[in-house]
């Protein structure tokens, strides 16, 4: 199967042709024609699987044969919505559709917070087709009565199940209520957890259903790797194996902000090439340090989980996990970032005895266990016990959840309405992760066992 078996316009033949492809991928192939044809679709893919192509080229072609939508006034207003959770993957959706888009009379414009809004105004003056937002901007420009959603037939919502997990919902609903009630919706989710099932219940007519990888299954392509060390002896290791590998390129993840700006310092200290990326720093900051990376200038980058999902780099190397995390579907997303497109890639995971529930529900989620290899010269303490873990309001360690028992959990988001993208964060989701993460943690089973451990000087 070709881009152009799929019925799309030359000019976007031409400009996926420069950009180096010329096969679709199997969330291409399937979502193309399901949204030429115009009804609702809900997919799920994990992340790297080119399904931001999957609705940008199809939706680039019905713009291109229809006449712009226009105001009172007589300026081009948008005729399609992409909402995202972060500033990052912002952009990157727009630059996507920039490029697909390039050889046509189209608009598209990145609306995100942390950045002046007079920009963007200027922009929806001038008049433009797409708007790829996140929601906090997004309804604030609409309370200025800056952004005209009128004229929006198409509501892309782009990684659902980060948008929920960061409390996003209320503000996804306030969205919905603005939006003619006749358009078409494409929802598009890493997996099919319950709370997609029940927004897709609410939002979608009719939908085709596509999924393209078994639900929450580690990319084959990855080879996943834990290294037990002592809890305090981490950042030392991480030094060695960057060191002695000569590692470039590496995606180091955190829990915590904090902790990332901890261990950036820490790491430039010991000579290697560092920064932080999180909600808490700037825009430029975030943009710099990710271009840097990109380019191979910075050795490593450690992040967050969130903002993470705005990094796309076709032939990242490898990833650690400086600390699992406590939602296991996340290191599935967190492994996502390296072995993309059929290419090889290294998963690396530093783990201390506090962290052995965490790497048990990840061994139980992904149906085995990983590959346990003990580095010459730190090797952990036998003796050493396990340590309570705080992840936000919930303490998690000593062999119990500290946190209420399954059954006690709640189910509701915590205080505020989960707007936060003007800093990447947001400030409302905290009760409802808490309260999965108790869940989680309230009578979880043992593991599948663990995996053999070996012994090596080094990592290649």
């Amino acid at each position: 199967m070709t881009f152009a078996s799929l019925g799309l316009d030359e000019p976007i033949l031409r400009a996926v042709g420069e950009q180096g492809y010329s096969t679709p991928t199997p969330i291409q192939a399937q979502a193309i024609p399901a949204v030429l044809a115009g009804g609702d679709l809900l997919a799920a893919a994990q992340t790297g699987t080119g399904k931001t192509a999957a609705f940008t080229l199809p939706l680039l072609h019905r713009l291109s044969q229809a006449q712009p939508a226009r105001n009172s006034r007589g300026q081009v207003i948008p005729r399609v919505l992409v909402l995202v959770p972060t500033r990052e993957l912002a952009a990157q959706v727009a630059e996507n559709v920039r490029d697909y888009g390039k050889h046509l009379k189209l608009r598209c414009m990145v609306m995100y917070g942390g950045v002046g809004m007079q920009p963007q105004v200027d922009a929806l003056r001038r008049g433009v087709d797409i708007v790829v937002a996140t929601p906090g901007r997004m309804l604030d420009h609409h309370g200025q009565r800056t952004l005209d959603l009128s004229g929006v037939d198409t509501l892309v919502l782009d990684e659902a199940d980060r948008m929920l997990d960061m409390g996003f919902i209320h503000d996804i609903r306030k969205v919905l209520a603005l939006l003619p009630p006749k358009r078409q919706n494409l929802l598009f989710s890493a997996t099919f957890s319950d709370e997609i099932k029940s927004l897709a219940n609410s939002l979608l007519d009719r939908p085709k259903v596509i999924e393209v990888a078994r639900r929450n299954t580690a990319a084959t392509t990855v080879l996943q790797t834990v290294h037990p060390v002592g809890r305090d002896r981490k950042r030392e290791l991480l030094t060695h194996l960057v060191r002695e590998n000569n590692w470039f390129q590496v995606l180091v993840f955190m829990r915590t902000k904090h902790g990332a700006n901890r261990l950036a310092e820490q790491l430039r200290g010991d000579g290697i090439g560092a920064d932080a990326i999180h909600g808490n720093k700037s825009q430029g900051a975030r943009t710099r340090a990710l271009a840097d990376f990109k380019s191979g200038k910075l050795q490593v980058l450690v992040a967050t989980d969130i903002a993470a999902r705005g990094i796309d780099i076709d032939q990242l190397p490898l990833v650690v996990n400086f600390e699992l995390p406590n939602v296991p579907e996340d290191y599935v997303h967190r492994i996502g970032r390296t072995g993309r497109a059929g290419a090889e890639g290294r998963a690396i995971s530093l783990v201390c005895v506090d962290e052995l529930r965490f790497l048990r529900d990840i061994e139980n989620l992904i149906g085995r266990p990983i590959e346990r290899t003990l580095v010459a010269g730190f090797e952990p303490d036998p003796q050493e016990r396990a340590q309570p873990i705080r992840v936000g309001r919930t303490v998690i360690g000593g062999g119990k959840a500290s946190g209420p028992r399954r059954g006690d959990a709640p189910r509701g988001g915590g205080a505020g309405h989960g707007r936060g993208d003007s800093n990447g964060q947001s400030r409302g989701g905290a009760g409802r992760r808490d309260g999965q993460q108790a869940r989680r943690d309230g009578g979880r089973g043992q593991g599948r066992g663990a995996a053999p451990v070996r012994r090596n000087g080094t990592t290649g």
